[in-house]
């Protein structure tokens, strides 16, 4: 089989070499980095919600219908810390298997990234990492 060939599973058509489609959740305000991140990960095969609001974000969160979460820390109604600490929290979100990628552009004292980093699977600075970046990151988590 050439690598331009096709395999289509459903609904979803992506080239043959590639890994199965994966569903995303990004728990993003910023409406322009939210799409930049859409584009890219959805060229790249992705499955991609975006929500701006973070109790909402939570809520599709814990519905455990995700691979991957990016969560950014500064939300509007619920922060990303809350929600991060709540999915971590057996007791209120008993079976997640998402892994959680925190997104920020916010300078944290070292103190508190380190707490952040022990509970997130990933940390990433947005402002040094391009949405072709992300994709390569996304395509290396197990």
């Amino acid at each position: 089989m050439d690598n331009d060939a096709q395999i289509t599973l459903g609904d979803t058509v992506r080239p043959a070499d590639s890994h199965p489609t994966k569903k995303v959740l990004c728990i993003e305000d910023e409406r322009f980095i939210g799409e930049l991140y859409i584009r890219a990960l959805s060229k790249a095969g992705y499955d991609v919600t975006l929500e701006v609001d973070g109790a909402r974000g939570l809520t599709l969160a814990q519905s455990d219908a995700y691979d991957i979460i990016l969560l950014d820390l500064m939300l509007p109604n619920v922060t990303g810390i809350e929600i991060l600490r709540t999915l971590r929290d057996p007791n209120k979100t008993p079976h997640l298997k998402a892994k959680i990628i925190i997104t920020t552009n916010l300078e944290q004292r070292e103190d508190v990234r380190q707490d952040i980093e022990r509970q997130a699977d990933g940390y990433i600075v947005k402002a040094e990492m391009t949405p072709r970046e992300l994709v390569d990151f996304l395509n290396n988590i197990d």
